[in-house]
């Protein structure tokens, strides 16, 4: 656990030691506002909540996330570094962990800054914060979901370009099975009981309740069992990549 928590702070301290988390807050600040303003009619719609808000931000993790995790195998196992590490006392599910949980906090303290969101819809009305509260804690399960896919990405290959690649592609295979688009195709050429059950599988149904400010044990059991699936994964990967 020493061990695990020594790489959290290296990890967490090698964000802000170069621009990477400025960058990655500032587009992730301007994108998330900007985009429920002008492309969710935020202001149009009359009504005092942060619905437009939460409905774009799994697309910006999507695409985010994978940004943020590219570098945490890739390059490692680019500079020679991942080998250095192994011959530390920490196995290759602490350092996963570890290396996941700086990164989630980097995207937290982005998903934090947009306080102001929150702040204008209380001066323009009464919104039921309760509900704000719920989906932002269904936000934050969202980017540490991609950003678990996009870490077993990174452990795959040395090559950053390939990992963001591969982390975009993999967050879009457990988000489509729920998008709207997806869900309506299947629903006109599928039994209902079918089109629903692919539905499932996606990560938009799990999140849009919170959104709402329900909170479901079903919804959360998927977005841990979905996140420790690929943690395990990346685990697994650089298991196979140490023993070799």
């Amino acid at each position: 656990m020493r061990a695990g928590l020594a790489l959290f702070r290296r990890e967490l301290a090698g964000y802000f030691a170069t621009p990477i988390a400025a960058v990655f807050v500032i587009v992730f600040l301007v994108l998330a506002g900007a985009l429920p303003i002008y492309a969710g009619d935020f202001f149009g719609r009359g009504e005092a909540d942060l619905e437009p808000f939460f409905a774009f931000l799994p697309w910006l993790y999507l695409l985010l996330a994978p940004a943020i995790a590219m570098r945490l195998w890739a390059e490692e196992a680019r500079t020679g570094t991942v080998e250095l590490l192994f011959t530390l006392p920490i196995g290759p599910g602490t350092a996963v962990l570890a290396k996941f949980l700086a990164g989630w906090a980097v995207m937290a303290l982005a998903l934090a800054l947009t306080f102001p969101m929150w702040l204008t819809v209380a001066w323009l009305g009464d919104p039921d914060h309760r509900v704000i509260a719920a989906g932002y804690a269904g936000s934050l399960l969202v980017a540490g979901l991609y950003l678990a896919v996009a870490s077993a990405a990174s452990a795959v290959t040395r090559n950053q370009v390939v990992a963001f690649i591969l982390g975009v592609a993999l967050c879009l295979l457990v988000t489509i099975p729920g998008a709207p688009a997806l869900a309506g195709l299947l629903g006109d050429r599928l039994p209902a009981g079918i089109a629903d059950a692919v539905a499932v599988f996606g990560v938009l149904p799990h999140v849009r309740p919170m959104a709402r400010g329900v909170i479901d044990l079903r919804d959360l059991i998927f977005f841990a069992t979905v996140t420790a699936f690929f943690l395990f994964a990346a685990s697994v990967a650089l298991g196979l990549r140490r023993a070799g």
